[in-house]
């Protein structure tokens, strides 16, 4: 038998939405918060020629690190905007702060304090912000100082004045997504990094057409890669939605005056995907990385001089050879392996379970509830890091058998990318059903007060 909350969502409309007059202000003020992010993706860093830079940038060979980070930024990078960095920092800051709240006592004790804690836990997160945009704000000032022609009026006042933009840029777009995830719809930091994706779009379906009117990519290839776009798609909504329920059941307890509370059932939703996007975003940043330095090593050789081994090497690493892509394979298992146990924590479920006097049906509640949780959290993540790595892999050997494919517009469309659309797709209809799940509710208990007063 159907639940109440799976009635009314069955009976959800248009009719039910128009009602929803809060939805409506969120919607809206989500939109408004996403076109500010695109507007300011177009707005350059003061003192940088464009055009060099971009020059700059074509000559790297495509592939690099710098291209990752404007497949997150929405284009950002290859303009050189004040949203260059994205929140690329606050994302490496959370994640930073999760491992060292598993692994340091005085912030896992922190984390248990309830609402005050996590908000203290927060600031820090932001400090670690700050930094890592600032480090990394210098870095992209002093390589841009480096480059020829690119900085018009290079010197100490441009680095400060770079580093001020750009980290600015970053907490900016910080605050901007913890009011949409308060405010709006959906969660604020994935809405962005999703805006910025799906806006390229249409630029890299646009550069594939071209290759296929110039004939450089044949018209099968482009409908085998449509194909096997749909089709991973369904797949990406199939895995992110199966859950592995364990029933969890509270004993009966009578309490003053005869009256017995308690004895109800529930289930704990256990995802196949627990760790999301992280592990395909660490493996592809950490493979990057050499190749992004050797491709800066080539560009700041001199003329005449011999680079043959580093040549080698990066067509050995390079984005989308047989051995990137065997190592961007492993790599997204070992992360899904490392960071689940950050994520979902057996030993603090099994005794909060224990304290709320739930337990598994068949399973002793403390220690044997907790090696049960990890039992059944190992197999599911092997599961999932394997459905990661064949969404994300197979893409990418896709498009390099075609070798026509720039690496920029490769990354675009990369199996990455697609789970990352299709997630916060899924993350956001799921809250705005919740939101129209909950104003129904508004109403029906609206409904009965009214009888109550007419009786």
């Amino acid at each position: 038998m159907a639940s109440a909350s799976e009635q009314l969502a069955r009976n959800m409309n248009w009719g039910t939405f128009a009602k929803a007059k809060e939805l409506q202000q969120r919607l809206l003020f989500t939109l408004f918060i996403l076109v500010i992010y695109r507007f300011g993706t177009y707005v350059p860093i003061p003192g940088v020629n464009i055009a060099a830079f971009q020059e700059l940038m074509g000559t790297g060979g495509g592939g690099g690190f710098l291209d990752r980070v404007n497949l997150f930024a929405g284009g950002a990078v290859e303009r050189m905007a004040i949203f260059a960095l994205n929140v690329m920092p606050y994302i490496s800051a959370s994640i930073i702060m999760t491992l060292m709240k598993g692994s340091i006592p005085s912030l896992k004790e922190l984390d248990k304090e309830g609402q005050q804690g996590r908000k203290q836990i927060n600031q820090y997160t932001r400090y670690l912000t700050v930094f890592l945009a600032a480090f990394q704000a210098y870095g992209i000032a002093r390589f841009l100082s480096s480059s020829n022609g690119v900085v018009i009026n290079p010197g100490a006042f441009f680095e400060a004045s770079t580093v001020v933009t750009l980290v600015g840029g970053t907490m900016l777009l910080m605050w901007m997504g913890e009011q949409v995830t308060e405010r709006g719809v959906g969660n604020g930091v994935s809405l962005i990094i999703f805006a910025g994706i799906v806006a390229e779009l249409p630029k890299a379906i646009g550069q594939i057409l071209q290759l296929n009117a110039n004939n450089s990519l044949s018209g099968t290839w482009v409908l085998f890669i449509i194909a096997l776009f749909i089709s991973l798609s369904m797949v990406i909504v199939f895995v992110e939605r199966a859950q592995r329920r364990l029933l969890v059941q509270y004993p009966k307890r009578q309490m003053a005056g005869g009256k017995t509370f308690g004895g109800e059932s529930s289930f704990m939703p256990l995802k196949l995907n627990t760790p999301g996007v992280i592990p395909p975003i660490f493996a592809s940043s950490l493979l990057l990385l050499p190749t992004t330095a050797g491709q800066i090593a080539l560009s700041n050789a001199q003329p005449g001089e011999s680079n043959d081994v580093l040549t080698g090497l990066l067509a050995f690493l390079g984005y989308g050879s047989p051995v990137y892509l065997a190592l961007y394979g492993l790599l997204i298992i070992f992360f899904c392996f490392f960071y689940v146990p950050y994520v979902f924590k057996p030993d603090d479920v099994a005794e909060n379970l224990q304290k709320n006097g739930g337990f598994l049906p068949g399973i002793r509640p403390g220690a044997r509830t907790s090696e049960y949780l990890s039992y059944v959290l190992s197999r599911l993540t092997f599961i999932g890091a394997l459905y990661v790595a064949f969404v994300c892999v197979v893409p990418e050997i896709v498009i390099a058998q075609s070798g026509s494919v720039p690496p920029s517009v490769a990354m675009l469309i990369g199996g990455m990318s697609l789970l990352i659309i299709v997630s916060v797709t899924l993350d956001t209809v799921s809250q705005i059903q919740s939101h129209l799940i909950a104003h129904q509710y508004e109403g029906l208990i609206k409904k009965s007060r009214m009888r109550r007063r007419k009786k």
